[in-house]
């Protein structure tokens, strides 16, 4: 797979991705990356790519010339890529994104910067997420936990086959608690059943520790959660507080 962004700081990029998962998927050949400049689109001595907004207001906004420019001549290097843009009015960042865009061979991740981009800029998208309620500089570090979010489901990434699939929101609900040595550490212990070695048993109560987990620290999950009646009586009971539980 191939993934690309574009932005007027592309050599942040380098340093988290040559490292770790993201960096031996690069030598295995599983991600294919490139950062591009968007100044590199620009046609004034000074590399211009921003200007003062129509109407007044505070800051700058990125000008639309060089990102259409750069998209479009980006899309004619081979097969057209999905393009994706960041704003805070774009659909909510989450698994199933991620998911999705496993799916692409060639993603560009456009990075705004300043104040946004000119409106006009988002026609290009085929995409626009945002991670959440909140103001980041720039849509580097938003690109790049795309880029880990998707390489990480790509087959032969993670190494271990299933490492993907048990992980949170792999099934709508946060992954199960998890223990390592010790088996008791002041006065805390692991659960008996992991230690048992009957896998039957041990799956059964990673679902349940799944589903109390989720009920506790994200109980807005639980709703779209595919539950048994048991397990949602036993994710309501742990939203209210009652009975007794693996956490």
């Amino acid at each position: 797979m191939r993934f690309e962004t574009l932005s007027v700081f592309p050599e942040v990029f380098a340093p988290y991705l040559d490292a770790s998962i993201m960096g031996r998927a690069q030598r295995a050949g599983i991600l294919d990356f490139a950062a591009h400049d968007l100044r590199d689109w620009t046609h004034d001595r000074h590399r211009t790519v921003d200007d003062a907004p129509f109407g007044g207001g505070q800051g700058m906004l990125m000008k639309p010339a060089p990102i259409f420019e750069a998209v479009e001549a980006l899309s004619a290097e081979g097969p057209r890529p999905h393009v994706v843009f960041f704003s805070p009015c774009g659909r909510r960042y989450d698994q199933s994104c991620a998911e999705a865009l496993s799916h692409e061979g060639r993603v560009l991740l456009v990075c705004g910067r300043y104040e946004g981009m000119d409106e006009r800029a988002y026609e290009l998208a085929d995409d626009v997420f945002s991670l959440g309620d909140y103001v980041l500089t720039g849509g580097e570090l938003a690109a790049m936990v795309v880029i880990d979010s998707v390489v990480r489901l790509l087959p032969g990434a993670l190494g271990d086959a299933m490492s993907a699939k048990d992980e949170s929101f792999s099934d709508g609900l946060l992954e199960y608690a998890q223990y390592t040595r010790p088996a008791s550490y002041r006065g805390m212990d692991v659960p008996e059943v992991l230690l048992g070695g009957d896998h039957a048993k041990v799956d059964a109560w990673r679902r349940r520790s799944a589903v109390e987990r989720t009920a506790r620290w994200r109980p807005d999950l639980i709703e779209g959660a595919d539950l048994t009646p048991d397990e949602l009586a036993l994710a309501r009971a742990v939203m209210e507080g009652e009975g007794d539980h693996v956490l």
